[in-house]
């Protein structure tokens, strides 16, 4: 489903994504994971093409991506919601500008906020939600368009880790679901091994190792010795290229 050759990509003379090369099938997902500053967040804005790649290209479908793509969902690390507008609001924004009309609006609104947990939190405004619930209307407000490529920039990181845990088994269930493909950018070893199917081990720009996560998709692979494994394993594959 997506195929990205010799991505680079600079800003102010210096090489911020260099020679990005990797492939995913649909359904499949894969967790990039590295430090601060070492250009995740960039690929990400290149994949959903916010920004524009210096060389190389991306394929979704075996088309190149020159321009924003309807199937594709965003969810950024700060919700990206809007203050001054209801939950109901943020979340039916996207068809309201693709002119739906109201009775469809509400009827898919009220559809996607059931599915989350949420539709009792239609009228209120992201400042009077805990971060777990903004970070479910940023969800619902991507799958409303119903994508079939989700690409998330440490749409976590905020949240404590029982919510965190929640939100995860969320998306693995979404991409159950939907069979949703989904690229995930993370610094956090527990959740790149459990959202994960193929990891990828980012630094200064460019991919410096992958690993195979053959046990992908259980609900309960956090209670398991493989799980504890393949974090070891993860955190060892970093650890030697000095990256913890």
């Amino acid at each position: 489903m997506i195929k990205v050759e010799n991505l680079f990509f600079s800003y102010q003379c210096k090489d911020v994504v260099k020679n990005i090369n990797f492939t995913i099938r649909e359904g499949e997902s894969l967790a990039i994971i590295g430090p601060s500053g070492c250009g995740k967040t960039t690929l990400v804005y290149l994949l959903a093409n916010l920004l524009t790649p210096n060389q190389g290209q991306i394929k979704i479908n075996n088309s190149i991506i020159d321009n924003i793509r309807k199937k594709t969902g965003v969810i950024l690390q700060n919700y990206g919601l809007f203050p001054w507008k209801t939950v109901y609001d943020n979340v039916s924004l996207g068809l309201e500008v693709r002119h739906f009309n109201k009775k469809k609006i509400k009827e898919k609104v009220l559809e996607v906020l059931n599915r989350l947990n949420i539709e009792e939190y239609k009228d209120n405004y992201p400042a009077e939600l805990s971060g777990g619930q903004r970070q479910r209307v940023a969800v619902a407000r991507s799958l409303i368009l119903k994508p079939d490529l989700l690409l998330m920039d440490e749409p976590f990181s905020a949240l404590d880790a029982i919510t965190r845990e929640e939100m995860q088994n969320l998306i693995l269930h979404i991409h159950k679901d939907n069979n949703l493909s989904f690229i995930i950018v993370t610094h956090n070893i527990d959740e790149a091994v459990f959202l994960g199917q193929n990891i990828a081990i980012m630094k200064e720009g460019t991919f410096i190792d992958q690993l195979d996560n053959p046990y992908f998709g259980d609900f309960k692979l956090r209670e398991k010795e493989e799980f504890f494994k393949l974090c070891k394993n993860l955190r060892t594959m970093m650890s030697g290229d000095d990256l913890l």
